[in-house]
């Protein structure tokens, strides 16, 4: 089973690119579940949100504690909160941030950048760096076809809106894929 976690602040799409991305793996015939946790619902509070894939049937409904993968949507929060916490020694970290940020020591290829809230704001026009993010971490992690990302876009946002969260996703797996930004 592979588990994600995904930290973010209320209004940034957390709970939706789990949801994504557990629809990108159940549309390539993988078992997935997907789940937020948050306290205050509020915009710009501290929100989680988990997303568990398996090829068998996923039975465990408590939170992620020890993540295979982390995709950190607001970078003010590794100082906040221990976004690190758990991470398995082989775990894959996807961070939204414009600027190179030191390896947090994982092994090679395990690690990237993606200025994720500048690329929504390019293609999308509103700073909600989760789909984006997505893009990036199936290119980090091979963890489900880009494809079936586009088709779960495509599935939950219409016309315009899913035409440039789609560029916007396409555009962060084309910057991991190529290695340009870690």
């Amino acid at each position: 089973m592979f588990s994600v976690r995904i930290h973010g602040r209320g209004g940034q799409g957390v709970v939706t690119a789990a949801e994504l991305l557990s629809v990108a793996a159940h549309a390539g015939g993988r078992y997935a579940q997907a789940f937020p946790s948050f306290g205050s619902e509020r915009t710009g509070a501290p929100v989680v949100a988990f997303c568990r894939i398996d090829d068998r049937p996923i039975r465990l409904r408590e939170p992620v504690s020890h993540p295979d993968g982390l995709i950190v949507q607001d970078p003010t929060l590794l100082h906040q909160v221990d976004v690190f916490a758990g991470l398995t020694g082989a775990g894959y970290v996807l961070l939204n941030s414009a600027r190179p940020v030191a390896d947090p020591g994982l092994p090679p290829g395990h690690f990237a950048t993606v200025p994720a809230t500048e690329l929504a704001l390019t293609h999308v026009g509103r700073p909600v760096p989760n789909v984006a993010l997505l893009g990036g971490f199936v290119a980090l992690t091979g963890l489900v076809p880009i494809d079936a990302v586009v088709d779960a876009i495509r599935a939950r946002f219409p016309g315009p809106l899913a035409d440039g969260n789609v560029a916007a996703a396409l555009a962060a797996h084309d910057l991991v894929h190529s290695g340009a930004l870690r």
